[in-house]
């Protein structure tokens, strides 16, 4: 499938402006290419020292899943119709599978690439395969449910 055209240019302020994700907590740096079924985006946040996932001072390679994440949400908002007002927000409501290659990544000296692959989407669910890498290294893989207009399962 063709990669939708990149215009305006996807980078952080895009991001911040179509993601619930704000200030230092919008992760990702730029959409790199993104079609139906795919989105790769790269981030730099790792390197910074104000970044709200350090703990003690190091970013553990578990808060990769939260790139992952705001990866899974821009793809949302990117498919999203364009009539809509906004995209369904989105909860993450499981991580399976998921493997790690590394203990950190704030000690990565090369940008994140995160690429989320949607395996499977209806009204309400959506899965993700994931994977963070740099270098053409793996640091993290794994899948991730996503359930969207959680309000409307509630069951009265």
């Amino acid at each position: 499938m063709m990669h939708q055209p990149l215009s305006p240019i996807l980078d952080r302020a895009w991001i911040e402006n179509h993601i619930p994700h704000q200030g230092s907590m919008c992760l990702l740096s730029s959409v790199q290419s993104w079609n139906q079924e795919k989105i790769t985006c790269l981030a730099d946040s790792h390197f910074k020292l104000d970044n709200p996932l350090r703990a003690y001072g190091k970013l553990g390679v578990s808060c990769g899943i939260e790139y992952a994440a705001q990866a899974m949400a821009v793809h949302g908002a990117l498919l999203a119709p364009t009539n809509s007002e906004a995209p369904k927000v989105g909860y993450l409501v499981s991580v399976r599978g998921a493997t790690m290659f590394v203990t950190r990544l704030d000690d990565i000296v090369s940008n994140l690439l995160i690429t989320a692959i949607c395996i499977m989407a209806n009204e309400s669910n959506m899965l993700y395969q994931f994977t963070v890498s740099a270098d053409d290294k793996l640091l993290l893989e794994g899948r991730a449910a996503i359930v969207l207009d959680a309000n409307a399962l509630v069951i009265e």
